[in-house]
């Protein structure tokens, strides 16, 4: 298969609808030999958090010199984005020879899109001899695809109201979900906030005799000045680290906490052989970006060309935030980044969703900090129509929106509206991330492709 072939069946599987379980999994890993017991790994759950948490994992021990496989999901403009080792992605012939091996040993039977990424990445991440790989779940945990590894550090970011539909209902049930991944005598280290979350995170920890590590209670994250911050270590099981003068590639005051996590799992991994000193967590933390996660743009509006610093001589320019924020507690987060450390003007945001989100919590939350809001539709069968959006609003907001379906007419009418003092914010969905992040920008993996040239 070329790239575009093997892309091609890949999206044919969406045809399959989700499907939590791992006999699928197991059944096509005995069939090539169990490439995941070759490899090492950390496996992160949770709500929100859980790609942050992975890039900081990867970029301190890439700095400390290890080769470290990263797979996360979803992606924003390409699959290749989801397979990474080190600051590489999978190159489209790699991935093209994987996926026909992946089909070949599959034959007539057929697999989730997430099991054949899962399946595909283990294959690769084991031919390339990585020394770990951070595992991202893609839907809970205990019957998610990636559930099959035996880590040696799990991570359970947070846990709130999300996927309901797959999880269940409650915080309960979520928790519960999430808490499978976690195996025996495996250190977890959570974020996990203190309520019936927490609850059935702590007993599943204590039936599976597992050390856990919470934020706030076992790790802290301190301010040290300046804008920085500091790590310390406060149970002594974690010996007595401090790792200081801590920097966040990332935006927003929320990153410190997932920063943290990763420095936890950072310092487990230290008695199974990764040296990290002070110096590969703060270079590492510094490097990270998350693509589509508080990403700030500013555009020159004539030429498009991007504006690297604020100050810089683009008199003309328009400014954006894109960020994935798709849940109650993602959009909450984002409004009160927004109110904590953005300036502007106005704030002109576009929104697009999918219909089965819980968009009354959601939209409702950031849109009156807008002057305008301009309602979009993305890609997929999901997505919600604009007007389904508007009925998510109170009346009296009604008036600040514009219904306009498609992405690109959607953001030259947020650019007709926005002066130079002004913000577009766009969030709601990663699938309207990918689609305008594409357009300001370009793709990732070319960006990334020609860098390697």
């Amino acid at each position: 298969m070329t790239f575009q072939e093997a892309q091609a069946y890949l999206d044919s599987l969406q045809m399959h609808k989700i499907k939590l379980g791992l006999e699928a999994m197991e059944a096509f890993l005995e069939r090539v030999d169990r490439p995941e017991r070759k490899l090492r790994f950390v496996h992160v759950a949770g709500t929100n958090g859980k790609g942050s948490v992975s890039v900081n994992i990867a970029a301190i021990l890439a700095q400390a010199g290890y080769r470290v496989g990263l797979f996360t999901s979803p992606h924003l403009s390409s699959v290749r984005e989801r397979f990474r080792i080190n600051d590489r992605y999978i190159s489209e012939a790699k991935f093209a020879e994987l996926a026909e091996h992946v089909r070949t040993v599959l034959g007539d039977e057929k697999i989730t899109y997430f099991e054949f990424t899962t399946a595909l990445a283990l294959l690769w991440f084991e031919e390339s001899a990585v020394d770990l790989v951070v595992l991202e779940t893609g839907l809970g945990g205990r019957l998610d695809a990636t559930n099959v590894v035996a880590p040696l550090v799990s991570i359970i970011t947070n846990v709130s109201m999300d996927h309901e539909a797959y999880l269940g209902n409650t915080l309960e049930e979520i928790a519960s979900e999430k808490a499978g991944i976690i195996k025996e005598n495996i250190p977890l280290v959570t974020g996990a906030e203190a309520d019936v979350g927490r609850r059935v995170i702590d007993q599943h920890c204590r039936e599976k005799k597992t050390a856990m590590y919470l934020f706030g209670h076992d790790f802290l994250e301190e301010d040290d000045g300046d804008g920085l911050w500091r790590w310390k270590a406060v149970d002594p099981r974690l010996g007595e680290q401090v790792f200081t003068r801590l920097r966040c590639g990332m935006r927003g005051d929320y990153q410190r906490q997932n920063a943290s996590l990763a420095v936890a799992a950072v310092v487990l991994l230290q008695p199974c052989g990764f040296n990290v000193d002070e110096e590969h967590v703060r270079r590492g933390l510094a490097k990270v970006l998350w693509p589509g996660r508080l990403e700030y743009i500013r555009l020159d509006r004539d030429d498009r060309s991007l504006a690297v610093a604020e100050a810089s001589s683009c008199r003309r320019s328009v400014r954006y935030l894109i960020d994935g924020a798709h849940n109650p507690a993602g959009v909450a987060s984002l409004a009160a980044t927004l109110k904590r450390e953005y300036a502007y003007k106005n704030l002109i945001l576009v929104w697009g969703a999918m219909a089965d989100k819980d968009l009354r919590q959601t939209l409702p939350v950031v849109a009156p900090l807008a002057a305008a809001i301009i309602l979009a539709k993305p890609q997929g069968e999901r997505a919600a129509e604009p007007e389904m959006l508007r009925q998510a609003l109170s009346i009296d907001l009604w008036e600040r929106c514009r219904l306009i379906a498609d992405v690109e007419g959607a953001l030259i009418s947020a650019e007709e509206l926005a002066g130079d003092d002004d913000l577009i914010v766009v969030a709601g969905s990663l699938y309207l991330i990918g689609e305008v992040r594409s357009r300001l920008v370009g793709h990732m993996v070319d960006q990334a492709d020609r860098a390697d040239h």
